[in-house]
């Protein structure tokens, strides 16, 4: 494929966006096999366990699903590191923070590579409309509709690529469907690579309007978790500051979960506006659409909101995929996957080589329900220490079984769980002498992955 380069201009700063228009109407790619769109969906900070096709009660969140019903879930889909910046970095990269850089929420080099790059020399156009947070406008997109830091869910400033404030009026999920749309039936003619990525549902927690007297007569069920004593759990772990009390705003655990629930009903509702337009358009069996998370959240289950720690709620996220073309519908997926995998799929799905350097897997077998050897346990790692909810830097290892906790700053300190029979993380086993050699299995597979993914903390 031929790849035609574009200038950087301002994108969709208002409804009408004549500027793009023209650049589109004679953008054309050559390309072999007719290569398949892209729509990347990623929230932020949605528990997978709130969406109903993973379970969820509280709310329907259809249009997600629809993703799922049509195309692949997948059951068990983690993180590598359950902060913002160094997890979309990930995504981004097929790489580990120790890599890419982002160990915090810093900024992603210029000079890092990211799938996208590939995309854009095989003749792909990339559009980034969101909540990218990484700092700063990236480079490695053709058009960009972004806002620094956090952002705000109301009115919100966007930043374009000439590195210009516009100022939008609306509610942030809403104002991200308008573009995207606008965006689709711009550049219809693809093949496109278009990134929507939400600042849903994270804090301070703002519903659309429409929805801020949603779920007025609901009680939010209490995690069996909710009321812990801490026995058994490091010091590390006690001493964080991720209380449901002390969440920001104040408010009771009722007030602020369902203000988190009420966000999410927009997003999925803008989703449902973007699914719809692929329809519209003829697009839908001839484009991938993908739906995850930055990270997991703490919704109350050990006392905690907020993410941060190895545990379940905080490094699992919700991944769905569609592609008609290749993915049967209603496909489960059992295999534990990762945000490194993303990038290499992608590529290795549209037909372009997989950069050896990258760390992920791309799971494009899986989604054929192909038989392959499969990974059986991941990397974990966390860095950001001192900061905002004091949890200190750890690193561990998750296999189907079994979960190994070390936070490596003195005093050191380990947590041990048998998932399959405490799936909930309440009962550290690391003390008792009975699972020893589990404890010595699970170092060295720790210490294997960081030499396999090449830490530079490694001491050789």
């Amino acid at each position: 494929m031929t790849n035609h380069k574009m200038p950087r201009r301002r994108f969709l700063a208002g409804a009408a966006s004549s500027a793009i228009a023209s650049v589109l109407l004679h953008q054309t790619a050559s390309r072999a096999a007719n290569p398949p769109n892209i729509v990347f969906f990623l929230s932020d900070d949605q528990n997978y366990r709130t969406m109903s096709s993973y379970g969820g009660k509280v709310i329907a969140t259809p249009n997600m699903d629809r993703i799922a019903n049509e195309g692949a879930m997948f059951l068990n889909a983690f993180v590598t590191n359950s902060l913002c910046c160094p997890s979309r970095a990930s995504f981004m990269t097929g790489l580990y923070s120790h890599t890419h850089g982002v160990k915090r929420n810093n900024a992603l080099s210029s000079s890092q590579k990211v799938f996208t790059d590939y995309l854009r020399a095989a003749g792909y156009q990339t559009c980034f409309i969101g909540k990218w947070h990484m700092d700063g406008t990236p480079p490695q997109f053709d058009f960009w509709l972004g806002f620094s830091g956090q952002g705000d869910y109301e009115n919100p400033k966007l930043l374009d690529f000439n590195g210009e404030l516009v100022q939008q009026t609306g509610h942030m999920s809403d104002l991200l469907g308008d573009k995207a749309i606008t965006y689709l039936k711009q550049y219809r003619q693809g093949p496109f690579c278009l990134f929507v990525w939400d600042k849903a549902p994270h804090r301070p927690w703002t519903p659309a309007p429409r929805y801020e007297n949603a779920l007025t007569d609901v009680t939010i069920p209490e995690p069996p978790t909710f009321n812990t004593d801490y026995s058994g759990k490091p010091e590390a772990v006690r001493n964080t500051d991720m209380r449901v009390e002390t969440a920001k705003p104040p408010k009771t655990f009722q007030e602020w979960m369902k203000d988190y629930y009420r966000t999410l009903l927009s997003w999925d509702e803008n989703i449902g506006r973007v699914l719809n337009t692929l329809d519209e358009l003829g697009l839908t069996e001839d484009t991938i659409v993908i739906h995850s998370s930055d990270n997991g959240f703490f919704m109350g289950e050990q006392h905690f909101f907020d993410k941060r720690l190895m545990y379940e709620p905080s490094i699992r996220v919700p991944l769905v995929f569609r592609y008609p073309r290749m993915v049967k519908p209603g496909l489960k997926i059992s295999e534990m996957v990762l945000n490194v995998d993303v990038a290499p799929t992608l590529l290795d799905i549209v037909g372009l080589s997989v950069p050896d350097e990258m760390h992920g897997t791309s799971f494009k077998s899986l989604l054929e329900q192909q038989t392959v050897p499969w990974r059986s346990s991941f990397l974990y790692e966390y860095y950001d220490y001192p900061a905002s909810h004091k949890v200190k830097p750890h690193r561990g290892v998750r296999t189907q079984q079994w979960k190994y906790i070390h936070f490596f700053e003195e005093p050191q300190e380990f947590e041990l769980y048998a998932l399959n029979f405490d799936p909930d993380e309440t009962n550290n086993l690391v003390a008792n002498p009975y699972y020893n050699d589990v404890v010595a299995e699970m170092r060295r597979e720790l210490e294997r992955l960081r030499r396999e993914t090449n830490d530079p903390d490694l001491v050789m």
